[in-house]
């Protein structure tokens, strides 16, 4: 009794774990093809800037829904979980907020702009934050693993 009790709750959680995986592989797809669509209209506008800034955003955000879904499928496959790939996702998100903070920037504000301390700051602490999930990766790996 208790083992097959044992084997639906084993068999729910990996349904359970495919159907996210199919959700965030559906949103991946969606995301990417929106950015797509969006891109070609700005680039047909000639707003070449919302171009680069749309695509770099959004793609990035696309690659930390592969890294989730790499996480998902990992644990349904293996029933371990890992901080590495959590980490990961930690860099490409504050890499990601970087780049689309600078570009956004770029083109909102002055230097005499009290505001660009704040996106200074902002910018300083995303920077920790890599340096920080660097380190953390580097901690929990075995030693002798690239």
């Amino acid at each position: 009794m208790k083992r097959d009790a044992f084997r639906i709750l084993q068999a729910t959680e990996t349904v359970i774990y495919l159907f996210a995986g199919f959700l965030i592989a559906g949103g991946a797809a969606v995301l990417l093809v929106s950015s797509l669509v969006e891109g070609i209209h700005h680039l047909v506008a000639g707003d070449y800037g919302e171009v680069a800034l749309g695509l770099l955003d959004r793609v990035l955000l696309a690659l930390m829904l592969a890294e989730i879904l790499y996480t998902l499928l990992r644990f349904a496959r293996e029933g371990t979980l890992e901080p590495t790939p959590f980490l990961i996702i930690g860099i490409i998100a504050a890499v990601r907020r970087v780049l689309v903070l600078t570009a956004e920037a770029v083109e909102r504000f002055d230097l005499q702009d009290p505001a660009f301390i704040a996106v200074l700051a902002e910018l300083g602490l995303l920077g920790l934050m890599v340096v920080a999930f660097a380190l953390a990766i580097r901690l929990v790996r075995p030693s002798g693993v690239p």
